[in-house]
């Protein structure tokens, strides 16, 4: 395929099909959508073996590939949660009549377009396909080759069950996985609203350098976890781990461990076995490195500067001991992504200080950054993780999926 714009112009024309669909009938189709991805879900493990296959095992996006039963059941909760949120779109947001007698209504409206850019993680093909089918927006995908089996047999599923609704198929449309035609997306002004890339750095700095459509960037998070002084040291641990090993390879896991230097022999003497059950490579500055050499780490590496502000995406991370949360606070600052950020910390006044001070999405107190997570904050489901602060941040989810409208209603009015 030399162009994609053939694809573009069947999306754009979809719209009026999906933003005039009714509200139950959005909550239908998506609820079919659930169903349907159950009943085939042995379909799509077996499409998705075929992009595992193609990928080697120590690479850290195998695990955000996989697609199991237990995956698939997510995705079809996910998309029962969507179903019974809100719909964003047709809100009356404002509403006054002028002395001329004109009435003003100001109402939120779909997006229109919105174009995804992503690696190797198909559930976002469901995720964005859902919210954006329960905002009224028609989406199209461009997902990564690694996963073109499993992004394939999932659009034809959606596409599906449009049609058994009535909805333009094109609404859902998943675009060739072709590079030399990224740059097409990218300046296609006429045809899509929105570009979101989601995915590595490279890739998000590729489409903010190069997009002529507005972009929201989402994805690299290189997210800190500072244990001050007073933090309870066994809850402390447990935490950190959580943050680091529950699911290594996505963007809101644990990279740097920040420890009170006051703390740090007994934290790291705590934290070290827990790190050292799942494998995890530590790259320690040089007390931090003291530390946990006296306690026989087997999984220990010096720290090089390039290990701070790294987002590592896999069982491996820095640990930094500071001298306190001044320090602790100029490191975040200069290194943090703004995806999520934590302190555990039994001091109120300090962890307040962290919540207020730090420049981050999300900031937790003594809890894990792994919270960080549209359904998880209620949200059914998300794009990504913005890290930006126009339009959207934070999760990326369903009531971020629209703008606004002017409606006006006159009788003959003049200016």
């Amino acid at each position: 395929m030399q162009t994609i714009q053939p694809l573009l112009e069947k999306a754009q024309q979809s719209g009026v099909s999906i933003r005039t669909l009714p509200d139950a009938q959005k909550q239908a189709l998506l609820r079919k959508l659930a169903s349907v991805i159950l009943i085939r879900s042995e379909d799509i493990i077996a499409e998705n073996k075929k992009d595992l296959d193609r990928m080697a095992d120590d690479d850290p996006k195998k695990d955000r590939l996989l697609l199991n039963a237990a995956r698939i059941r997510d995705l079809a909760s996910s998309l029962e949660d969507i179903a019974g949120l809100p719909d964003p779109a047709n809100v009356l947001v404002l509403e006054r009549t002028l002395d001329n007698g004109l009435l003003v209504q100001k109402k939120t409206v779909p997006l229109g377009v919105v174009g995804v850019i992503y690696e190797s993680r198909p559930n976002v093909t469901v995720d964005v396909a859902a919210l954006c089918i329960r905002s009224g927006n028609v989406c199209v995908l461009r997902g990564g080759t690694d996963a073109f089996y499993t992004n394939t047999i999932l659009v034809s599923l959606i596409q599906e069950v449009l049609k058994q609704y009535e909805v333009n198929e094109h609404a859902v449309q998943l675009l060739p996985a072709d590079r030399s035609l990224v740059m097409e997306m990218l300046t296609a002004v006429k045809y899509i609203d929105i570009i979101i890339p989601r995915g590595s750095e490279q890739l998000i700095e590729f489409v903010r350098t190069n997009s002529r459509v507005p972009v929201i960037e989402t994805g690299a998070g290189v997210c800190h976890t500072y244990v001050e002084k007073s933090a309870d040291l066994p809850q402390a641990a447990a935490i950190v781990t959580n943050a680091k090993v529950s699911r290594p390879s996505v963007c809101n896991s644990l990279d740097t461990v920040l420890v009170d230097e006051a703390v740090a022999a007994d934290f790291l003497a705590l934290l070290g076995p827990q790190l050292q059950h799942y494998g995890v490579d530590v790259y320690a500055d040089p007390l931090a490195f003291s530390i946990l050499q006296k306690n026989n780490y087997p999984h220990l590496f010096a720290a090089q500067p390039e290990d701070f502000g790294r987002e590592f995406l896999s069982l491996k991370c820095s640990v930094k001991v500071v001298p306190g949360i001044d320090a602790a606070l100029a490191h975040i600052q200069q290194y943090s992504s703004r995806h999520s950020e934590a302190i555990v910390s039994g001091n109120n006044a300090l962890s307040e200080r962290f919540l207020n001070e730090v420049d981050a999405a999300a900031v937790y107190v003594n809890a894990s950054t792994r919270f960080t997570d549209g359904g998880v904050f209620g949200l059914g489901a998300e794009i990504g993780i913005s890290t930006q602060k126009l339009h959207a941040r934070g999760p990326f989810a369903l009531e971020k999926l629209v703008t606004e409208k002017w409606f006006v209603r006159g009788n003959g009015q003049v200016r």
